[in-house]
């Protein structure tokens, strides 16, 4: 995973991608964790695993909220991390 922290950019494993990290994400990318849009570049996304919704949700101003575990099907985008883990909305739905 392409992460920024302290201005610096640098490839993590998923398990070390924590709050507050900047996430670089294309198509074919799953997103590791949840988080909210800075900039996407024509960015749809598949939640069907977390929603059910069949049809790529557009991502952008009105639609801004990325969720881990599902998949980058066009585009490409830039998110802040707001929660990892068994706080990802994935996270809670697997430990209810």
């Amino acid at each position: 995973v392409v992460v920024q922290r302290d201005n610096v950019v640098e490839q993590v494993n998923v398990a070390a991608v924590v709050v507050g990290d900047v996430v670089t994400v294309s198509t074919g990318a799953k997103i590791p964790a949840d988080g909210l849009l800075i900039k996407g570049n024509d960015l749809k996304v598949d939640e069907s695993s977390l929603t059910g919704e069949s049809d790529a949700i557009r991502k952008n101003a009105d639609k801004p909220f990325m969720f881990s575990g599902c998949t980058v099907t066009e585009g490409d985008g830039v998110f802040v991390v707001t929660a990892v883990g068994k706080n990802s909305e994935w996270g809670k739905i697997l430990t209810e």
